[in-house]
């Protein structure tokens, strides 16, 4: 699963974008929602930016187990833990739209961390209706925001943090929504989305590549889903364990790469997440009952 940067993002809503354009774009931006107004879905991606989103629009916001219909005025708020997608079901789409990455809010004058906001916890509800009133007042917010980052103001950094922690904390005065439902597909969504990233590690190419996901509870934590959870979809849908299926892609590729590259026993052990090649041995043993070495030169 690749992770959209915010250069992506950029040249997903406005092909030809510069971010010369904006300011500091790298660590914020403010923008109205008025971008590609169609109906087609975003993919399912994590960013490597924070988003708060105020959606004038329909459509259906999807995590990895639930997701939640927007069909009123919503704040969201998204983040680098958690993939998720948007799929728009009216070709209106309005409002406005700010980006900031972790650095632009944690400063030396600002120690506490977006992060320890329950806005942007892992298992938190990101999405908040809002009324008439609320509407009103956050969207004055992010018209500030606009205005203010086409200023020479000297401080306007700090003032457009302060806007976005104004945001963040107009949203902890509010209830979040409770309209969450589940895929009727859920366990088939996320055992796909588990067999996708399982893939997507493959082939090796170089030994200097090395796997980011090696255990059930690091594709759980890639997915933001429990391990159990993962691991009773997985084997529902296909009758084999999340370990397994792991194992015996890495078996697949182990062997590919003993049988077509030069590389040795320790340099493959190693792209492969393996500490030692001890260890790499004993796996490999256990799952082909030959060593690495033996089965190389069968």
């Amino acid at each position: 699963m690749k992770t959209e940067t915010i250069e992506d993002f950029y040249s997903r809503i406005s092909p030809g974008y510069s971010l010369g354009q904006r300011y500091k774009p790298q660590q914020f931006n403010v923008q109205p929602r008025n971008y590609n107004c169609g109906t087609s879905a975003t993919a399912y991606n994590r960013r490597d930016f924070y988003k708060i989103s105020f959606v004038i629009g329909e459509g259906t916001l999807y995590y990895a187990n639930k997701g939640i219909k927007i069909d009123r005025p919503a704040l969201m708020f998204s983040n680098p833990m958690i993939p998720y997608a948007w799929e728009p079901s009216s070709e209106e789409q309005r409002g406005y739209f700010c980006l900031f990455t972790e650095s632009f809010i944690h400063t030396e004058s600002h120690q506490n961390s977006v992060l320890e906001s329950p806005l942007f916890k892992v298992g938190s509800d990101p999405v908040f209706f809002l009324d008439a009133k609320q509407e009103e007042k956050v969207s004055s917010i992010y018209e500030s925001m606009m205005q203010e980052i086409e200023t020479d103001y000297l401080h306007k950094t700090e003032l457009l943090r302060s806007y976005v922690h104004l945001l963040i904390h107009e949203a902890l005065k509010m209830q979040p929504a409770q309209s969450y439902f589940k895929h009727a597909n859920a366990t088939s969504r996320i055992t796909n989305l588990f067999l996708e990233l399982l893939e997507r590690q493959f082939p090796i190419d170089t030994p200097k590549h090395y796997l980011s996901l090696k255990t059930p509870n690091d594709f759980a934590l890639k997915l933001s889903v429990h391990v159990n959870h993962l691991n009773r979809a997985v084997k529902q849908i296909t009758g084999k364990t999340t370990g397994l299926h792991i194992a015996d892609r890495i078996m697949s590729e182990a062997k590919a790469l003993l049988k077509h590259t030069d590389w040795n026993v320790a340099e493959i052990a190693n792209c492969l997440g393996f500490e030692y090649p001890a260890y790499f041995n004993n796996f490999f043993k256990k799952h082909a009952s030959i060593t690495p070495s033996s089965f190389r030169f069968q």
